[in-house]
Parts: structure tokens; C-alpha cells; sequence
């Protein structure tokens, strides 16, 4: 194999690895957006099992997509685009050129947001609560990235 056909060939496992990460974080915020999520829920977590878990899921499912997306799949499209890689936020500015993101600022929040899932899991139930309503409304700007970039990766060839 070539290079440009590894490049092809790599874009195209991370963009079927992360559809089916975007599918199953689908799954799982739809779930909790059943749910009646405030102060209470937050506090029952510590002994509630299943709303625990499902927390935990949608946490990893959520970090999980969005490194994919940034730190494997970002770079790995535009060196099939024979765009140049420099530092993630460089990537990121590019992105936001190419229309594959809506904006840098909105993904480093995003990013932002993701860490606070996972530290103020168990500091404080109000910031807790925050940032999972505000993850869960940024779920469609990970998932919509997703489509955007797999669509663009597809008319490049990969495979």
C-alpha cells in the first residue's frame, strides 16, 4: 500500500470508528434527556446504579467522540486533503475554514466541558448539573462534525 492509500485507508476506519461512537452517544443522551435531570438526580447518583452508570456512559461516550474527532480523525483528513497539520488548535482554526466545524471557540468549550464532566462529577451536584445540561445540548455539534467530516473524507477517497 502507498501512503496516500494508508491515509485513505486510515480515514476511513476512524470515520466508521467514529459513526458508530456518535450512534451509540446518541443512544445514550436520548436516554438521559428522558429523564427528569436536576439538582435531585444529580444527588441520587450516589446511590442510584443505573442513573450512575448511564452518567458514566454518556461521559466516556462523549470524551470518547470528541478526542476521536479531534485528535485522530482532524489530522488524519487533512493530510488527505494535503492540508497541513500543525497544533490542535491550529487544526481546529482549519476546520473552521473548511466548514467541517462551526467554530474553534465553540469546540475548545466544548473540550472545556468534557473535563468538567469528568472533575466535578463528584465536587459539587449544581456544577455537576450544569455541565451535563450544557453536554447534553452540545451532543448535535459532536454528531453533526462527525457527518460533516466523514462526507468530506468519502469524496476524498477514503475508504
Amino acid at each position: 500500500m502507498t501512503t496516500a492509500q494508508d491515509g485513505r485507508y486510515i480515514a476511513g476506519q476512524l470515520i466508521r470508528v467514529t459513526a458508530k461512537e456518535a450512534r451509540y452517544l446518541g443512544r445514550t443522551a436520548a436516554r438521559l434527556r428522558t429523564m427528569n435531570i436536576d439538582r435531585s438526580w444529580v444527588e441520587s447518583l450516589e446511590n442510584n446504579d443505573e442513573h450512575s452508570e448511564m452518567l458514566d456512559a454518556f461521559v466516556s461516550r462523549y470524551g470518547r467522540l470528541q478526542d476521536t474527532l479531534g485528535d485522530k480523525l482532524l489530522p488524519a483528513i487533512l493530510r488527505l486533503g494535503l492540508e497541513k497539520t500543525g497544533t490542535q488548535l491550529d487544526n481546529l482554526l482549519r476546520a473552521e475554514k473548511l466548514g467541517w466545524i462551526e467554530s474553534t471557540q465553540a469546540w475548545v468549550e466544548l473540550r472545556e466541558l468534557r473535563n468538567r464532566l469528568v472533575h466535578e462529577y463528584m465536587e459539587s451536584a449544581d456544577d455537576l448539573l450544569d455541565a451535563l445540561q450544557q453536554a447534553l445540548q452540545g451532543v448535535h455539534v459532536l454528531t453533526e462534525t462527525q457527518c460533516r467530516m466523514a462526507a468530506y473524507a468519502k469524496k476524498a477517497g477514503a475508504t
